[in-house]
């Protein structure tokens, strides 16, 4: 491999390492202040053990994305010199204001909600939670209205003194409708993925509950290392909690689930329109669609190599559907990959040049990200009616099989990156044949934007932030499990503020302030 082929592989790997702790972070943030605000509003303790409970849980989060976020700044300046110097005028915007405004909002905070729950008024404690998660979200926002620009570049001029794009109007790079698609897309992903989290720990929780009380009615014995913080307690408390505590916290994140799957559904709907519009080859790569067709078919299964064009059998389609998808017509015309190819080399002048993005990947990349979303779907579908009514959840087999579509969420936001990225192939900076743009000037080829690097500098960093960072992925993994396993802390009910007249030395804060 070549340098080009190590960096790109390199931004790959770290890039969606990165983006596996971004989702649950940018969805729970909001959730958790969902969490403060009905225990503000009602008193009832158990949402106060349940804010500080998944609290822990998303700052082990926040805290990892970050340290793992840090390295795509450096991976511009030291793999993609050319690119970052090709962009500069138009990115130094929005990552200033990600990191000035955005990050500086959501850290400042963060540390004021972890350390001021004995220190601070309760309203101005809460207000901390919430100018947080308004934080993240705007720092997302942020960086995609950056990573827009690469899809669709508006907003700038050619300058011929230094070669390269000037942006000369920032309202329209920050509200390019490429941004205005992808922003809600995103988001309704996070939530997705941070209310399938809750509550599938939620339903692994209820059906621990109710099968240890059910295992102590019977006077058969229970293994106390289920969870620390549950200890000696007697039956009725294990059902009072099922109930009282992880019933309605599951029931929201399970509500919330299917309001982030609906507007997963209609942010994609109105984004792939645009897609279509913006990135014909990307669409079409997505379809395998190597011919253009009017009233054109979904794949929904696909055989062959499909590195090219040559060898594809569409097996299973659903007849005009994909030209509905297009533009909401079922007689609409669809481009195909080589008319574009055709389309593409005239413009630039490059015969010989291949402008179709790795079919395969692009083909089932977007496949897997529906795929993969379904499981919460699953999960909120099935956990509601178990829970209808005053149920609680006893199956331990529905316990676990929640936990295991946890995973599904940070899977679909993975693949629909990659989906993403590498249907953009083989621009970094897109060209735009919509806007009164010079497309010819203003769009980059990857290996135009790599730095002139030896292949084996770059891959010698590769295996080490590679090994890093499953190194990292370990640790996430155990403080996470660690800290489902212990539960909410009973001392956790104590409302800030509260004494008992004891000594005790429960921490006042979340227990690994320290």
């Amino acid at each position: 491999m070549n340098a080009l082929d190590v960096s790109r592989w390199q931004f790959g790997i770290t890039t969606v390492y990165h983006f596996v702790l971004v989702p649950l972070t940018i969805g729970l943030a909001p959730m958790i202040a969902i969490m403060q605000t009905v225990w503000h509003k009602t008193g009832n303790e158990q949402w106060l053990r349940a804010t500080k409970f998944f609290g822990k849980l998303f700052l082990i989060n926040f805290a990892l994305g970050v340290a793992t976020g840090i390295v795509q700044e450096f991976q511009f300046g030291m793999n993609w010199s050319e690119y970052s110097r090709f962009v500069a005028d138009v990115f130094g915007a929005p990552l200033a204001l990600e990191g000035l405004v955005a990050f500086f909002l959501e850290s400042t905070f963060i540390g004021l909600w972890i350390f001021g729950w004995e220190r601070l008024p309760r309203k101005v404690h809460l207000a901390c939670i919430w100018l947080a998660a308004i934080g993240v979200n705007a720092s997302a926002y942020f960086i995609i209205a950056a990573n827009s620009w690469m899809q669709h570049p508006v907003g700038v001029v050619w300058d011929d003194e230094r070669g390269r794009p000037a942006m000369n109007d920032f309202f329209a790079v920050v509200t390019n409708n490429t941004t205005l698609a992808a922003f809600p897309h995103v988001i309704a992903g996070a939530w997705l993925t941070a209310a399938t989290f809750v509550a599938g720990i939620g339903c692994w929780w209820m059906a621990r509950n109710s099968w240890r009380a059910r295992k102590l009615r019977a006077s058969e014995e229970v293994p106390v290392s289920i969870s620390p913080s549950h200890v000696g307690a007697t039956a009725d408390q294990l059902d009072d909690d099922a109930k009282k505590l992880w019933r309605p916290v599951t029931r929201f994140a399970l509500w919330m689930t299917i309001v982030a799957g609906v507007a997963v559904i209609i942010s994609g709907d109105f984004q792939a329109q645009i897609m279509f519009k913006q990135q014909p080859m990307k669409m079409a790569a997505a379809e395998s669609l190597c011919e253009t067709e009017t009233g054109a078919s979904f794949s929904v299964l696909s055989i062959g190599r499909q590195n090219n064009c040559d060898n594809i059998e569409h097996v299973i389609q659903i007849p005009k559907m994909l030209s509905f998808l297009a533009d909401h017509t079922f007689d609409s015309e669809v481009k195909g990959v080589n008319e574009l190819q055709e389309q593409y080399q005239k413009a630039f002048n490059t015969p010989g040049q291949n402008y179709a993005p790795n079919l395969f990947v692009t083909y089932w990349g977007f496949r897997a990200m529906i795929t993969w979303a379904a499981g919460s779907a699953l999960l909120a579908l099935a956990g509601l009616w178990l829970t209808r009514g005053k149920r609680v959840v006893g199956s331990r087999k529905f316990g676990l099989f929640a936990l295991w579509m946890i995973p599904t969420p940070f899977l679909a936001n993975g693949s629909g990156w990659i989906f993403t990225e590498m249907g953009r192939q083989p621009w970094v900076v897109a060209p735009n044949w919509e806007d009164d743009l010079d497309p010819l000037r203003i769009s980059m080829m990857v290996q135009d934007g790599v730095s002139n690097h030896v292949a084996g500098t770059v891959l010698t960093s590769l295996i080490v932030f590679t090994l890093l960072y499953g190194a990292l992925g370990v640790v996430w993994f155990m403080l996470q499990r660690r800290y489902v396993i212990e539960g909410p802390a009973t001392y956790d009910a104590r409302p800030p503020g509260h004494s008992d007249g004891d000594d005790s030395d429960e921490p006042t804060q979340l227990s690994f302030a320290y």
